[in-house]
């Protein structure tokens, strides 16, 4: 699990570098006309710049969630549930990692978007990763794939 989340999150974090070295200039890069393009966009809220004056709550709550898959994922041994999580994972903590560091500062940082869906969104490389885990995470659920995790010696259940 970890593994998939640290090249998830290198993956999401070298692309966003070269994001803001080749796009700053505010000119966009045509990938596939009126269907992908590549351009520049901070956003300090979340999905679709919702919520933009609330950028600590992402961050709180991101951070939560990187805990809580932290906490699950420890104790997995289910395949499928440990892709899902460690994408979830690197892609929640590359997103907790623009939140803490980047620009305006601490804990209200902008996450950076590049990929321009036809103007309907901008995303970037963490939001695929996150949007395919919970397509994956829903498909198990619905499937009654179980965690497959392991309980603790200290857990009462156990």
């Amino acid at each position: 699990m970890l593994v998939l989340a640290v090249a998830v999150l290198l993956a999401d974090q070298i692309s966003k570098f070269w994001a803001l070295s080749a796009l700053s200039g505010g000119e966009g890069i045509t990938v596939i006309p009126q269907l992908i393009q590549l351009r520049l966009l901070l956003n300090s809220g979340a999905a679709f710049s919702i919520g933009e004056g609330a950028t600590w709550v992402f961050t709180l709550t991101t951070a939560a969630a990187v805990a809580g898959i932290l906490y699950v994922g420890r104790r997995l041994r289910s395949t499928a549930w440990t892709v899902v999580l460690g994408t979830l994972l690197g892609g929640a903590t590359s997103h907790l990692l623009d939140r803490l560091f980047r620009a305006p500062g601490f804990a209200q940082g902008h996450v950076v978007d590049f990929i321009d869906y036809g103007g309907l969104f901008v995303g970037n490389v963490a939001d695929i990763a996150l949007t395919g885990s919970c397509a994956l995470l829903l498909l198990l659920s619905l499937r009654g794939v179980p965690l497959g995790v392991v309980a603790d010696k200290g857990d009462p259940s156990a």
